[in-house]
């Protein structure tokens, strides 16, 4: 996929096959407490539930983690918040809206997507990549101003990719590549970030490493993000609510403390799992038996 197809799915349509099946019922409320709502979100693919009976939020300033086994619907239910898949059955608002009324610019400057598989980036160096992260704010035919050239310098600040600026972004380690993508997310200037899988590449420093910066720049600039993760230890300790599916339904929710237990993970995962507690940091650790 060419980074203009990724471009195209940043501003995602907003056409009649969007709207037809939002529900009218979910009214538009002026202050709400969560940046996302979903009401009894169902979502299929020809005779396939991929999703089924989502009730959900999600809040502000929170780093959210979704867990579950391959195919439980992790990856549907975070296209469905992107705005890349057509709203099925049930309602979503963001910001207490309903979703298909946000226009595509407007709620590009609000959420920002990283997919699980990131496009070619076309021999484009470091800079050019980040900067596209602005193509919301000026559009393709736009003036890059003062005020892009600033958000770009410091969304490479604050991810430490500015010694990179003119290397190909093809030509860095898989860590380095994540946290100039990241860049490009923060130069959006959004106050949601939706990931998905950003770690599954990674080694265990470079992961470590990734999820760390997210929830820094969450901390700092006081926004959002929603991650799909494989490893329960590191959405325990990154994530400040876990939200586990299975069969396309929410099997629970809460806070690491309550999703770490020995019954909980062998619900979540269908394997027995033991529940320890890392001396140095009190962290619960699940391994399987």
């Amino acid at each position: 996929m060419g980074i203009s197809l990724y471009l195209s799915r940043m501003l995602p349509h907003n056409g009649s096959d969007f709207m037809a099946n939002t529900s009218s019922s979910f009214t538009e409320s002026a202050s709400v407490s969560s940046l996302f709502e979903l009401d009894n979100v169902r979502f299929d693919v020809g005779a396939t539930t991929l999703l089924d009976g989502i009730d959900l939020s999600i809040s502000r300033e929170c780093v959210t983690g979704l867990i579950g086994h391959n195919g439980s619907g992790k990856t549907t239910l975070m296209r469905l918040l992107a705005r890349h898949h057509a709203q099925g059955a049930g309602a979503i608002r963001f910001d207490g809206k309903p979703l298909a009324a946000w226009k595509p610019r407007e709620f590009a400057r609000q959420v920002a997507h990283l997919p699980q598989y990131t496009p070619s980036t076309d021999g484009l160096l470091v800079r050019e990549l980040v900067a596209l992260g602005r193509y919301p704010w000026h559009g393709s035919l736009g003036v890059f101003g003062d005020e892009d050239h600033a958000q770009v310098a410091e969304a490479m600040r604050v991810t430490d990719v500015t010694h990179y600026a003119d290397r190909q972004v093809d030509s860095l380690s898989g860590g380095e590549r994540q946290r100039v993508w990241l860049a490009m997310l923060i130069a959006q200037d959004s106050r949601c970030l939706l990931l998905d899988e950003p770690t599954s590449a990674l080694d265990v420093a470079h992961q470590v490493e990734v999820l760390d910066l997210v929830r820094t720049l969450c901390a700092e600039r006081g926004i959002a993000a929603v991650i799909v993760l494989h490893d329960i230890n590191m959405a325990a300790r990154f994530c400040d609510r876990i939200v586990a599916l299975r069969n396309g339904k929410i099997l629970m929710q809460g806070s690491p403390r309550d999703i770490m237990t020995g019954p909980n993970l062998e619900a979540i995962y269908g394997v027995p799992m033991t529940v320890l507690r890392d001396p140095a940091s009190g962290r619960a650790v699940g391994i399987p038996r």
